[in-house]
């Protein structure tokens, strides 16, 4: 009796951060696919939620959910400054967290904003190089012609050498 009514409790699909998670994973690991959300401040959303990090996300209730959904809107509020993935925001100067759309976005204008400004990074995304200092001689190429084969160069000097001694022997032939 006691296993039908777990049954009837469980949700197969929660939605947290508008982001509907798999109810048969523990709250720490589906608490990382919102997108902003590592395992590490899933396990201090957890805690600061009073909820045991290992229990099954379909298990909670609806008050339990609700908490998650408050701590992650508010998680500046609840984990240290280090935790936070927006920290000292250069438009606002304020301390933030971004979660789903909002990373992205985020990204796209702190790219934008380099290019804007012309500095060595945002040269490099505009010119689509790579941009965190690896080596581009030999790695990163694109385009069909990526450089020339050792297996062409010894075959065009093969025939180089061919050439050369027929053509020896043409002259020795003529001069007799």
């Amino acid at each position: 009796m006691a296993e039908t009514k777990q049954k009837e409790d469980f949700n197969y699909i929660v939605r947290i951060a508008e982001v509907d998670l798999d109810g048969n994973r523990s709250v720490e690991y589906a608490l990382t696919k919102v997108k902003g959300i590592g395992i590490r401040a899933a396990d201090a959303i957890a805690d600061r939620a009073n909820i045991d990090r290992r229990r099954k996300i379909g298990t909670l209730n609806e008050e339990e959910v609700e908490r998650l959904n408050e701590i992650i809107k508010n998680l500046p509020k609840y984990v240290p400054i280090w935790m936070l993935n927006r920290q000292c925001d250069p438009s606002t100067g304020e301390n933030a967290h971004l979660i789903g759309h909002d990373v992205d976005m985020g990204v796209r204008e702190d790219i934008n904003l380099m290019k804007k400004i012309r500095c060595y990074k945002g040269i490099r995304h505009e010119t689509g190089q790579r941009v965190r200092g690896q080596r581009t001689r030999t790695h990163g190429r694109t385009g069909l012609t990526v450089g020339v084969t050792k297996k062409a160069l010894k075959e065009a000097a093969k025939k180089k050498k061919e050439e050369e001694k027929k053509g020896g022997r043409k002259e020795e032939e003529k001069k007799k």
